[in-house]
């Protein structure tokens, strides 16, 4: 296979591998020192903020961060618990079929042994290889392995370590940020560093020199690991095109640095393979950034049903671990999955660990009750393509968003494999008799549920009406799986 050149015009000849077609749904680890406080995301950030909760949470149970700041933070994650290959076991016992590991957060700190950042898992902290670890368990039971990297948007997103409290005890005091021994890992940031934090800062900065550290560091991490998949949190760095400037993307000289890192990602796969397998995940929902990989939807579906396979990224809570966060229920985790994989997308699931590296016994519960259904209903789920009509009823996600809502018995989304056409009933109704609309070509010979109870039916005038048993298999979606003729 041709390699691919550092231009969109090369990376848009990209394709989406089979294997992640097929996959549709897989676990990811958002894992590192910020799980420390168990106080949520961003809390390298917040921490810094002063009168925010973070801000609060540190002063009191660590001090005043001019004094234990987020280098001290990142010493305490111990990882001591982590025990990669029975948390391995246990996503594949629950239906992942791939796995991702974050290299790093927008705090800077790398979750491997790095010769780009001395700041890392190795060095400080737990003294282990987190990604090397987690990319041994995966690939050792034939998992892709893919790694998140969060670094391009840390520049700006870190500035509030510049400041100083405005009033108390610590007024006017620096917080450890200013520390010229840590400004590597801190950042030389003060251009960014503004007095109202209200005022938007642009996600990506227009610093050259950083461009050319992330660029270094994610080089190398694809090296290190020969992703399957790599994904940015934002657009393909470091484009002014996700700030809506007039310009097109391709005169936009700064894209040339993820430009760069995504053409070595697929390059690399082809010295591997001899084919690309690898792809990359972007945020920015522009075609003509996107389609160089896959367009990410972070914590959101799509309304309507995409021709380009895509992904959703999102979280059983918070995206690092949080005490006080309530968990999504098993049943909206299995609707969205649905209702995404019906439109032609994946979802990537974040568990959150605590810093020992367990999960907690409610993840587990949501997990296997996610893994029971798919046991029940992965036929429909794995391998299936989009059929000609991916929903019937009113009720939907919003778009743009993921809060859970409430079915009605006429909500059913649909997938296709082969000849079959596959059913999901969103609200359980046990005994009633349901009327599917898009049945207007072709004959059902045959509807069946969970592979086993053949259901009676009636197909006439476009209408498919099925009497489903008194006794459901699941307590959440059902399935029919539907067998005709030029369906």
């Amino acid at each position: 296979m041709k390699s691919f050149e550092v231009s969109f015009d090369s990376l848009y000849n990209f394709r989406v591998p089979e294997w992640y077609r097929d996959a549709k749904f897989g676990i990811w680890s958002h894992w590192g020192p910020q799980s420390v406080p168990m106080f949520g995301d961003w809390y390298a950030r917040n921490m810094y903020q002063e009168g925010s909760p973070a801000y609060e949470h540190h002063l009191r149970l660590y001090g005043h961060p001019s004094k234990f700041g987020y280098k001290d933070i990142c010493a305490l994650w111990k990882a001591e618990h982590f025990d990669p290959d029975g948390l391995i076991d246990l996503y594949i016992r629950c239906g992942a079929k791939f796995f991702a590991a974050q290299t790093t957060h927008h705090d800077n700190f790398f979750n491997y042994d790095s010769e780009v950042n001395p700041m890392n898992s190795v060095n400080v902290g737990p003294h282990k290889d987190i990604c090397a670890l987690w990319e041994r368990a995966a690939r050792k039971r034939g998992l892709p392995f893919g790694i998140t990297e969060h670094l391009a948007a840390s520049f700006s997103w870190w500035r509030f370590n510049k400041g100083a409290d405005k009033f108390g005890p610590f007024k006017g005091v620096p917080y450890d940020g200013n520390d010229p021994a840590y400004r590597r890992f801190y950042h030389d940031n003060y251009c960014h560093v503004i007095s109202d934090p209200n005022v938007n800062i642009p996600w990506y900065t227009q610093n050259e020199g950083f461009h050319e550290y992330w660029l270094k560091a994610v080089m190398e991490m694809i090296d290190k690991f020969r992703p399957d998949f790599l994904y940015s949190d934002g657009s393909l760095p470091f484009g002014r095109h996700w700030a809506n400037k007039p310009q097109k993307c391709e005169d936009d000289d700064a894209y040339s640095y993820g430009l760069k890192a995504v053409s070595h990602l697929y390059n690399t796969s082809i010295a591997q393979y001899g084919e690309n397998r690898a792809l990359y995940l972007q945020k920015n929902k522009g075609p003509e950034i996107y389609k160089i990989g896959v367009l990410d939807c972070e914590r959101s579906v799509l309304d309507m049903p995409s021709q380009d396979v895509w992904n959703t990224d999102t979280c059983i809570g918070n995206w690092f671990y949080h005490t006080d966060f309530q968990y999504k229920k098993p049943s909206h985790i299995i609707e969205m999955l649905v209702d995404i994989v019906s439109k032609n997308g994946c979802l990537m699931l974040n568990i959150p660990q605590r810093p020992d590296g367990t999960i907690d016994e409610e993840s587990r519960f949501i997990l296997e009750e996610i893994g029971e259904w798919l046991r029940l209903y992965g036929d429909g789920i794995y391998s299936s393509r989009p059929w000609r009509r991916c929903q019937e009823g009113n009720t939907s996600f919003a778009a743009g968003g993921e809060e859970a809502v409430q079915w009605q018995k006429d909500d059913v989304r649909y997938t296709a494999k082969g000849s079959t056409v596959f059913a999901f009933l969103m609200k359980p109704c046990p005994g009633a008799t349901v009327a599917l609309k898009a049945f207007d070509s072709g004959k059902v010979q045959k509807v069946i549920m969970n592979s086993v109870s053949e259901l009676p039916f009636v197909h006439e005038f476009g209408t498919l009406l099925v009497k489903l048993p008194e006794k459901l298999p699941s307590a959440y979606v059902n399935m029919l799986n539907i067998f005709g003729e030029k369906l």
